[in-house]
C-alpha cells in the first residue's frame, strides 16, 4: 500500500519554489505533491498562482480539471473501477453500485475507517476481462457483483 506524508503547506511550498521555473509547472508541481502527499490540498492554490504568476483561478482550474489530482487524502487503499465502454457492457455499473452499498460510499468517497478510496477510471485497457478495476495499481478483471466481498476483502488485506 502506497505510504504518504502527512500535508504540510511549508513542505508543499517548498515542491513549488523548486519547479516554478519549469516548462509546464503547475502540472509537475500537482503530480509531485500528489505522489508525496497523496492529494493537493487546495491551500496549495494561491502559492502556486503567485510563484508562477497566475490566476488562483487558472490554478484552480487546473487542479480541479484533472481526475488524477484529489483534494483530500486518500484511503490506504483504493480501488479504481474502469467505466469504459466495454466494462459497462459487462456490468461494471452494478459491480461499482455494490461496492457503494457495502463500502457506504460513492465516487470518490473513502469510508469511516481511512481503508479504501474508491475512484471511476476511463478504460483500463483490460476489455477482454471487463469488468476490469485497479486495487492499489494491480489490475483485476472479470468482476462480478458476487464477487465484490472478495475484492473489498483483498483491498483491505
Amino acid at each position: 500500500m502506497p505510504s504518504f506524508e502527512r500535508w504540510d503547506l511549508a513542505e508543499a511550498s517548498k515542491v513549488v519554489t523548486a519547479r516554478a521555473s519549469e516548462q509546464g509547472a503547475t502540472l509537475e508541481i500537482f503530480h509531485e505533491l500528489a505522489e508525496r502527499f497523496g492529494f493537493v490540498d487546495r491551500a496549495i492554490v494561491p502559492v502556486v498562482a503567485e510563484a508562477l504568476n497566475l490566476s488562483r483561478a487558472e490554478v484552480y482550474g487546473t487542479l480541479t480539471f484533472y481526475h488524477d489530482f484529489r483534494d483530500h487524502p486518500p484511503g490506504r487503499c483504493t480501488i479504481k473501477v474502469c467505466r469504459a465502454e466495454a466494462c459497462q457492457s459487462r456490468g461494471a455499473l452494478a459491480v461499482s453500485e455494490e461496492l457503494f452499498r457495502k463500502l457506504g460510499v460513492g465516487w470518490h468517497g473513502t469510508t469511516d475507517d481511512g481503508a479504501i478510496t474508491v475512484e471511476p477510471v476511463y478504460c483500463l485497457g483490460l476489455c477482454a476481462n471487463a469488468p476490469a478495476v485497479l486495487v492499489n495499481d494491480e489490475p483485476l478483471g472479470d468482476l462480478r457483483v458476487e464477487t465484490v466481498d472478495e475484492l473489498i476483502e483483498e483491498a483491505r488485506s
